[in-house]
């Protein structure tokens, strides 16, 4: 009677038992992804507002004695502050001719070139070219050069023809200061002066 009165029970209550299993089951897993994500996203806020922080304390003259990873670390941050996503530095061998890639504010993808190169030295076309390959490797919807040096008047063409945003040594501070890659992006290669500020730089830079 006993054992007939358990198997009429169960046979009665054994669904509602597997619903709330169910149900608290999911209520498990969508906490856990709730959690991952808050755990995310504190995460990437706290590297968004050191790497402001670290940037905000650099001068170019830091800048120059960097290592060329040290430099492409420095231009992800910068990305990062203003708000770019997938962000990651891939530099290196092998790299494609990317240093940088991410995706900006306004959900365009980027592939960055960093070159922290003398001041003196001034960027050529045959650089600008090799980050158009990278574009074009990478499907990305916009090319970023970035150095601590200047663009050659035909290298400055060529990047605008291109549509290549063309970050020298003068937009870099200010992007550096706070401006924002796209407020940066309105001047695009411009801002590097006439002949005496070119015969200034010289004097300055030595090259």
């Amino acid at each position: 009677m006993a054992l007939l009165l358990l198997v009429v029970f169960w046979t009665r209550v054994w669904p509602y038992l597997l619903g709330f299993l169910l149900v608290g089951a999911a209520g498990t897993i969508g906490w856990w992804l709730w959690r991952t994500d808050r755990l995310l996203r504190a995460g990437d806020r706290r590297r968004r507002e050191e790497d402001a922080l670290r940037a905000g304390r650099r001068t170019l003259g830091e800048v120059d004695v960097m290592t060329g990873t040290e430099f492409e670390e420095l231009v992800a941050g910068l990305c990062r502050r203003d708000g770019c996503t997938e962000v990651r530095r891939v530099g290196g061998a092998g790299d494609n001719g990317a240093d940088v890639l991410g995706r900006l504010p306004d959900g365009r993808t980027m592939v960055v070139q960093c070159k922290r190169y003398a001041p003196s030295r001034a960027i050529p076309n045959r650089e600008l070219r090799d980050l158009l390959g990278a574009r074009v490797h990478f499907g990305a919807d916009v090319a970023v050069f970035v150095t601590t040096s200047r663009f050659t008047g035909p290298s400055e063409k060529f990047a605008v023809q291109h549509d290549i945003l063309a970050v020298h040594r003068d937009l870099l501070g200010l992007w550096n200061n706070g401006a924002r890659l796209l407020a940066v992006a309105g001047v695009n290669g411009r801002g590097q002066g006439d002949a005496r500020h070119r015969a200034r730089w010289k004097q300055a830079y030595g090259g």
